[in-house]
C-alpha cells in the first residue's frame, strides 16, 4: 500500500489552484544535472527506434543507446516537474507531458528538449501522451482532460469529453493511452472506465470491463483482445466491444502500472515487483517478482525479448 501511495503521490501532486500573482511569478526551472539521476522515479518509457527513453520525478529524462545496460541524461530539459509519459515516432521526434499540463518536444532523439505547452493556473496534469504520426497527437489527464494537436503539437486543442453512463458529468482521471496501430486508441481511467477513440481522440465511447477500480495501463494484444492492469493486483483480459470480460489470476496485490506488448511477448509489471509474463499472446501466463520487489511502475520489451524495468527507485537491473 505504501508503494502505491508514493506512486499516486508522484503522479498527482499538489493539484491546488494558485493565484493570478503567482502565475504570473512562475517560472520553468530547468531539470539539474545529477549523478543519482538513475535512481529518481520513472514513470514511463518507451522506443525511440533504437534509443530507449524513459521520464520521471525531477524532469528527468534517461537515454540509453545500449538497449537499457547504460543510462545517461538528456542534456537539456527545460522542467524540473515530474514527467509522466512520453512517445515517439521515429528516432528524432517525441513529446513528452507531466504536471503544470506541461507538453514538452524534442526533434534530436530527447537530448534537448522544449516546452509546447505549460498551464500555470492550476496544476493540471497530464498523465499520457500518444503520437500517431508526426503531426496528430493526444494527451490526457486530470479531471476527464483531453488534448488534441493536429500540427506537431505547435497548438492544441481541448475537447469536451461525455460522461459514462448513468453519471451527470465527465471528471475522470485519463490515467494511460495505448492504440491498437490501425487508428483505434484507447484511455484507461478510474472507476474500471476503459475508453476508445476512432478519431484521434475528438470523440470517446466508454467500454464496460466490469471493474470499479482505477486502471493504470493497458496493452492491445496479437489477437486484437485488450489487456489491462490497475488497482490491487487486477488484471484483466477482453474484448474492444465491451463483452467476455475476464479476470487473469494474480497472486500479487500490488497495483499493476504498465502492461506492454511486443508481438507475442507480453509483459505486465507492479508495484510490490510484479512481473507476469506471456510468451504465447496472453494465452498463457507466468508469474514473478523483480529482484528485492522493487515497485515497478514502467517497462519496455526489448528485441530479443528481454525487459527493461524501472522502478520508484529508479532503473533497476535486470541480470
Amino acid at each position: 500500500m505504501r508503494y502505491e501511495i508514493a506512486f499516486i503521490g508522484v503522479l498527482f501532486g499538489a493539484l491546488l489552484p494558485i493565484s493570478a500573482t503567482q502565475a504570473e511569478d512562475l517560472q520553468p526551472v530547468p531539470a539539474v544535472a545529477a549523478s543519482y539521476a538513475t535512481a529518481a522515479a520513472m514513470l514511463d518509457a518507451t522506443w525511440a527506434k533504437n534509443r530507449l527513453v524513459a521520464v520521471g520525478d525531477h524532469g528527468e529524462v534517461l537515454l540509453s543507446d545500449d538497449q537499457g545496460k547504460n543510462f545517461r541524461q538528456a542534456r537539456s530539459v527545460p522542467l524540473s516537474t515530474p514527467l509522466t509519459g512520453v512517445s515517439f515516432v521515429d528516432a528524432d521526434h517525441g513529446w513528452a507531458v507531466g504536471h503544470w499540463g506541461a507538453i514538452l518536444v524534442t526533434s534530436d532523439g530527447g537530448e534537448s528538449w522544449q516546452i509546447q505547452r505549460m498551464a500555470s493556473d492550476v496544476d493540471r496534469p497530464l498523465f499520457a501522451v500518444h503520437f500517431f504520426n508526426a503531426q496528430q497527437g493526444v494527451a490526457v489527464g486530470l479531471w476527464s482532460l483531453v488534448l488534441t494537436t493536429d500540427d506537431g503539437g505547435k497548438t492544441w486543442s481541448e475537447q469536451k469529453l461525455a460522461p459514462p453512463p448513468g453519471s451527470k458529468r465527465a471528471d475522470l482521471n485519463l490515467m494511460g493511452l495505448f492504440s491498437d496501430g490501425k487508428g483505434t486508441l484507447y484511455a484507461t481511467a478510474e472507476h474500471g472506465q476503459l475508453l476508445a477513440s476512432e478519431d484521434r481522440g475528438r470523440t470517446w465511447r466508454y467500454i464496460d470491463t466490469g471493474y470499479s477500480g482505477t486502471l493504470w495501463s493497458g496493452a492491445v494484444l496479437a489477437d486484437g483482445s485488450l489487456l489491462v492492469g490497475g488497482q490491487r493486483g487486477t488484471l484483466m483480459q477482453g474484448s474492444a466491444l465491451g463483452q467476455d470480460w475476464q479476470r487473469i489470476p494474480v497472486q500479487s496485490k500490488g497495483s499493476v502500472t504498465r502492461v506492454v506488448v511486443s508481438g507475442q511477448q507480453v509483459l505486465a509489471v507492479g508495484l510490490d515487483g510484479l512481473l507476469v509474463r506471456s510468451s504465447d499472446g496472453g494465452h498463457s501466463f507466468q508469474e514473478q517478482k523483480a529482484a528485492e520487489g522493487a515497485p515497478l511502475t514502467t517497462a519496455v520489451l526489448e528485441p530479443d525479448g528481454s525487459v527493461a524495468l524501472f522502478s520508484q527507485r529508479g532503473v533497476v537491473p535486470v541480470p
